[in-house]
């Protein structure tokens, strides 16, 4: 019998690549560019899955009229709001992702974005880079510490209580938060659960880790940001749809806050421009889940993913199914 025919998305790291190869008959993406709707659904109709990726746009008209060939769109990836996941049922797909090992990876990056915000190390390099750093001085680039401060964490499910350890262990911070489901081990920090109007009112870091949801999108709008301290910074690496961009661009021009420290985006790649040009917000390009053993781990896990399912078996990590 010939291999189970896999189009993979995007380029992946060369190890999970060579096991694709190993297992499946795998068409590789060699110039790494994203596929538009025409061609991801030409690779639904000639495909038996889809191994796919943020970068993915598999909403209603691409996945629309059946019949496709293939059955199982494996997500490298724990979000998967770019998939509709109404109409995947309805073409026969199952939908899986990969929680769980990018955890630390990802809690790591949201750490580093509240120190870089607090301490101003963005400003510090971009003066640095371009010739106008002009020597040491008491009064230069004064940032502030986050030892006894409170974070506010919005969503505590892995990578939620990944940063709360992460934060009250290592830097000394106080934890409070806002979650959907509570889980046994959320206080066990000495963290509190609080409404969200007062975590934003009273934590000096609020850092989201929520789902992108209807309900989530904008989660953070003007008036969220009002009731924010004005000393307060905002840290994002969970779904740019939770965040309103043109409100925050205007409240950290208007220092109705104190700055904010962004890892994604509401039109990735598309940065709001007014962000862009503020020195008191640091911009990455999505790199919450880039360490190589992270990347590697969320391709295996994709990989037995549909090994299990092509194999007539259950996926482990299933999120929608008909």
């Amino acid at each position: 019998m010939n291999p189970p025919v896999v189009t993979v998305t995007r380029r992946l790291p060369e190890p999970v690549e060579a096991e694709l190869r190993e297992h499946f008959d795998a068409r590789l993406n060699a110039r790494d560019t994203p596929l538009g709707p025409d061609a991801l659904r030409e690779a639904l109709e000639s495909s038996d899955a889809l191994l796919c990726t943020v970068t993915d746009r598999l909403d209603a008209t691409v996945l629309s009229a059946p019949p496709v060939r293939a059955r199982i769109l494996a997500n490298y990836g724990v979000g998967f709001n770019h998939i509709d996941l109404a109409a995947a049922r309805a073409l026969g797909l199952v939908v899986t992702n990969t929680p769980g090992v990018l955890t630390e990876a990802t809690a790591e990056l949201g750490i580093t974005l509240m120190l870089m915000v607090s301490r101003r190390t963005g400003e510090g390099e971009r003066e640095l880079r371009t010739g106008r750093w002009t020597g040491w001085r008491p009064t230069h680039l004064v940032g502030r510490g986050l030892s006894g401060k409170t974070l506010g964490i919005v969503g505590m499910g892995r990578i939620g209580r990944a940063v709360a350890g992460m934060a009250a262990r290592g830097l000394g911070m106080r934890v409070i938060y806002v979650t959907r489901s509570p889980g046994p081990e959320d206080d066990a920090l000495g963290s509190r659960a609080a409404s969200l109007d007062e975590l934003l009112s009273q934590s000096d870091v609020v850092s989201l880790h929520a789902p992108a949801t209807p309900e989530t999108r904008h989660l953070i709008d003007a008036a969220a940001l009002g009731r924010m301290k004005r000393d307060a910074i905002l840290i994002n690496t969970a779904r740019g749809d939770l965040v309103d961009e043109s409100a925050l661009a205007r409240a950290l021009t208007e220092g109705r806050i104190a700055g904010a420290g962004l890892d994604v985006y509401e039109q990735e790649p598309r940065v709001h421009p007014q962000l862009i040009g503020l020195e008191n917000v640091v911009l990455l390009p999505h790199l919450g889940s880039a360490t190589e053993s992270a990347r590697i781990a969320m391709g295996r896990r994709a990989l037995e993913n549909l090994r299990a399912f092509l194999a007539g078996g259950e996926p482990a990590d299933v999120v929608a199914q008909p």
